[in-house]
């Protein structure tokens, strides 16, 4: 789990005058209304301890608000957000496999509409566990590649065939901001460790534009900051060889920068390496707010059972107070989830358990106490 000092750089930009923060809750679908209520508990026990005080806006996005009022993403939520918001937290969103007519991910939107260019997914072991030794964070451009989501189909007029067709983009101003996101968070590794590694990944042998244009960007990036960043060691990666060695050799790698779609499916595998999606938190940063976000998904198969795992909305919970300049208050929140692991006696059915949500929730909060 990233400390403190690794977010350094990029918390000032969040850092507030008063102790009071606004926080928009948004439970989305699924296990999201199970999980965030937890982290909510987890802001309101740090009361006593760091003098923070929060007020809790509630928010909906979701299948389940498009269902309801014909909006996966109300204007409200997103004026809230801008308007009263330093942070949020998002659960999870339940969305169809096939194509439903108004319908997108309210997740994807947010993210263009509040200007949050990076998703930080940092996936680290615990200490003192049999899991292997991996401490890595991902960092995931969050604006564009396939996910601009400019898609069509139609009938090829030769063959009398369905098509699709997608449009992937890849821009210079968005690859430089997220290149300089993952080199800050390497060089506080690297005041930290004595060491740190950029890996850039692509696929630009086979995508020379697209691909092509974020590997050199990156590059570009790193070489006009030497003075600043020189002592990060530069690598770069293609996707596939990436995924194995990933799996193969997860502890060669150190910070991993990539474009959007490439990023979604590393840190969803890499969280393999640590037990569970239900452990991997993220951070989706912009310029003004944000917003904690569970990297795993509504989990329909478990919703309303109480066996959801709360531990990766606590994690980003951490995480966002970290960008919002309290990395005291996210360091004991990191303790104690490190704990409840280590001892293993309170883990949810995903990590071979047997632990309600609550169950997990109460002993994080006792060990935050």
């Amino acid at each position: 789990m990233l400390r403190s000092r690794v977010l350094q750089v990029s918390r000032r930009a969040y850092a507030t005058n008063g102790k009071q923060l606004t926080i928009g809750l948004i439970p989305g679908d699924g296990i999201g209304k199970e999980v965030i209520p937890a982290g909510k508990k987890v802001l309101e026990s740090l009361n006593a301890r760091h003098g923070l005080s929060f007020k809790f806006i509630d928010l909906q996005a979701g299948w389940e608000t498009f269902q309801n009022t014909g909006k996966a993403l109300p204007d409200e939520t997103v004026e809230v957000l801008q308007k009263q918001c330093q942070g949020a937290l998002f659960g999870a969103v339940q969305s169809p496999t096939t194509k439903v007519e108004g319908y997108s991910s309210p997740i994807v939107a947010l993210r263009k509409s509040l200007g949050l260019y990076a998703n930080v997914r940092p996936v680290k072991a615990v200490e003192g566990t049999k899991d292997r030794p991996v401490d890595m964070v991902i960092v995931r451009e969050n604006t564009e590649d396939l996910y601009i989501k400019l898609e069509k189909s139609y009938i090829d007029e030769a063959t009398g065939t369905r098509v699709a067709d997608a449009t992937k983009r890849i821009t210079e101003v968005a690859t430089k901001k997220i290149a300089t996101i993952a080199l800050e968070i390497a060089q506080q590794r690297l005041e930290q460790r004595g060491h740190a590694t950029l890996t850039v990944t692509h696929k630009s042998n086979v995508l020379s534009q697209s691909d092509g244009l974020f590997r050199e960007v990156c590059r570009e990036t790193y070489e006009a900051n030497k003075d600043k960043f020189g002592k990060v060691a530069y690598n770069e990666q293609i996707v596939d060889s990436m995924v194995y060695r990933l799996f193969r050799e997860p502890e060669c790698f150190d910070v991993i920068v990539a474009p959007n779609l490439y990023g979604d499916i590393l840190s969803d595998g890499a969280a393999a390496l640590v037990g569970s999606l239900g452990v991997v938190p993220s951070a989706n940063v912009g310029p003004n707010i944000v917003i904690g976000e569970p990297c795993h998904g509504s989990a329909p198969d478990i919703a309303g059972k109480g066996i959801s795992n709360p531990i990766a909305t606590i994690r980003s919970t951490a995480l966002m107070l970290e960008f919002l300049g309290y990395p005291d208050a996210a360091k004991d929140i990191h303790k104690a989830v490190d704990a409840n692991i280590r001892e293993g006696k309170y883990l949810t059915p995903d990590l071979g358990g047997n632990s309600t949500t609550q169950e997990v929730l109460e002993d994080v909060l006792s060990k935050l106490d």
